[in-house]
């Protein structure tokens, strides 16, 4: 089954959005027939993949379309139920790799709702009006405002390690203590508690930041949005832009947009991907640059190469290594990127960038090898010259190759790749290529605007290898067949260490402690065995543990 991430309120199952003037509520409302796959029941508004595609596209849609609003309250549509978390037949009847990929992409979207409250100022709060359970809570944790109904059954809970003998896999642990500040002894008690905790103790324990009794919690709701909605600086006047249907086209192993090409190899295990650069400069006022809405190029960019990763991921499992290549003007490139720095307080430039740089973020955390071809014709400039430098490996050709008459691959930064977007780490892609060298990102500054062929680039850092026309299609065949025959798990625990050097935050923990942590306890008998707690969870028998701590 393919799994498509192109969704759109009129087709929601699980959600229900509602607006009153600056504030919006996502009301979580699971039908339990409306699994992604069949073989299982979403009770309890427990969820799978398909409410996250859902809640992930309400997410952008009240950042696009609705810049009015400055608080969203995320809350359950059932009566005395919350969430239960991630469903568990879903879990137990799925292969490793799509347990660990639902967990990457819910991941992400949580890390979308805390960058919403941080960056887009559209702060998110939490009603908690029944009992909320593993990723339930999780997706509270997310939030800036965790309120709590007091009537004597509602509870939070991470019962992830006494029930199915996982963790829990959206940074539940991780937002405990880094983003909570929750004791640890009091982490550790309340992580291995399967009923969870309620009322006062929850408020003390800073598990939640409000308790209230339930005939309090609409009023209470209410106010405390009206309050952070007041806090906001997004435009009460302004019209947003329509997120309009993505236009995508698969004909056999080519995957079309409108600006990204993708061919799958699948001999080779190889996704080649052709960005185009855009066709025209960048609309001349900022009135005409929301009137471009989502044709806008950065933001169509962002849409396209989102969507692509993530049907990659999803659907493409043994495609391990993406190529991209880029083609069109650097000049125009460069004339987009002055707009979104020039516009950069406008609340939808703001948005455009902050959707860009998720993007990239989630090409860095894709378990998958990613090298870069840099040859004539290309624009790696500056947006674009990230995918560069986002990459694993990068192949730069030293001149031109025989019959072509293009002027030699350049790469050009601008002031894009200097701030605008940070990895995980917290750091540009240009400061965790020279940890050793701080200054050195400060120093390329002055090359801002400035061609630089295969050797300065490769002086500059910003390039892996410069081979000549002789030596170019042997270095990179060789270079991706070899890639092609190591281990996959291999790579996937490789890369994820070398690509996030520096300093740690709490989205680089996350993500580091999937890769490792999830990702080994999800393969282990104990959790998925046949006896294991996750296949025997709700059947009425015991897990029987291997009991070796090793």
């Amino acid at each position: 089954m393919t799994v498509d991430f192109r969704t759109e309120p009129a087709k929601y199952k699980h959600w229900k959005v509602s607006f009153d003037g600056p504030v919006a509520t996502l009301a979580m409302d699971v039908r339990e027939d409306g699994g992604l796959r069949p073989g299982y029941e979403l009770k309890l508004n427990s969820y799978d993949l398909g409410v996250d595609i859902e809640l992930y596209d309400a997410i952008q849609r009240l950042r696009f379309e609705h810049p009015e609003v400055g608080a969203v309250v995320l809350t359950s549509g059932k009566e005395r139920i919350f969430c239960a978390g991630a469903n568990i037949r879903m879990l137990n009847q799925s292969s490793h790799g799509w347990k660990v990929n639902f967990c990457k992409f819910t991941n992400e979207t949580r890390n979308a709702i805390e960058e919403a409250t941080a960056e887009s100022r559209q702060s998110y709060l939490c009603a908690v009006n029944g009992p909320s359970a593993g990723g339930g809570y999780e997706m509270a944790l997310a939030t800036d405002w965790i309120i709590l109904a007091d009537d004597g059954s509602t509870t939070v809970a991470l019962p992830e390690v006494p029930l199915p003998a996982v963790l829990p896999g959206t940074g539940g642990l991780t937002r405990l203590v880094d983003k909570r500040k929750v004791r640890r002894d009091r982490a550790d008690f309340f992580s291995t508690l399967e009923e969870g905790i309620k009322g006062q103790r929850a408020v003390e324990w800073r598990l939640v930041d409000e308790v209230v009794p339930r005939s309090k919690l609409e009023e209470t709701v209410k106010r405390r949005a009206a309050e952070h909605a007041a806090r906001s600086d997004r435009p009460t006047g302004a019209r947003g832009i329509a997120l309009t249907p993505l236009a995508r086209a698969i004909e056999g192993d080519r995957i079309t947009y409108g600006t990204i090409t993708c061919a799958v190899d699948r001999g080779r295990a190889v996704a080649e991907i052709t960005v185009k650069g855009p066709g025209a400069p960048p609309p001349a006022t900022l009135e005409a640059t929301h009137a471009a809405g989502a044709d806008f190029w950065p933001l169509a960019l962002a849409r396209e190469l989102d969507d692509l990763i993530l049907h990659l991921r999803a659907n493409e499992e043994e495609i391990g290594i993406w190529v991209f290549r880029t083609e069109g003007s650097a000049d125009l490139v460069e004339a987009h990127d002055r707009a979104l720095q020039e516009h950069a307080a406008d609340w939808l430039v703001r948005e455009i960038r902050l959707y860009l740089k998720r993007t990239f973020k989630r090409l860095d955390v894709s378990s998958r090898s990613i090298f870069t071809l840099v040859e004539p014709g290309s624009c790696f400039a500056g947006t674009l010259l990230e995918l560069a430098l986002a990459a694993d490996r990068s192949y730069m050709l030293d001149g031109a190759l025989e019959g072509d008459t293009r002027k030699p691959a350049a790469v050009r930064l601008t002031g894009m790749n200097f701030g605008p977007y940070p990895m995980v780490n917290g750091l540009t892609r240009l400061a965790s290529r020279s940890l050793d060298e701080p200054a050195r990102a400060d120093d390329l500054k002055r090359r801002i605007g400035v061609d630089l062929d295969a050797p300065a680039a490769a002086a500059a850092g910003l390039v892996t290898f410069t081979p000549d026309d002789i030596d170019w299609e042997d270095e990179v065949r060789v270079g991706i067949e070899a890639r092609a025959a190591f281990s996959p798990d291999a790579l996937t625990g490789m890369e994820a260490s070398l690509r996030f050097g520096g300093p740690e935050t709490l989205e680089s923990k996350i993500f580091s402690r999937l890769s490792a942590w999830q990702n080994w306890i999800f393969q282990r008998p104990n959790a998925v065995g046949d006896k294991g707690a996750l296949r025997v969870y709700g059947t009425g028998r015991r897990s029987e543990f291997d009991r070796r701590r090793v």
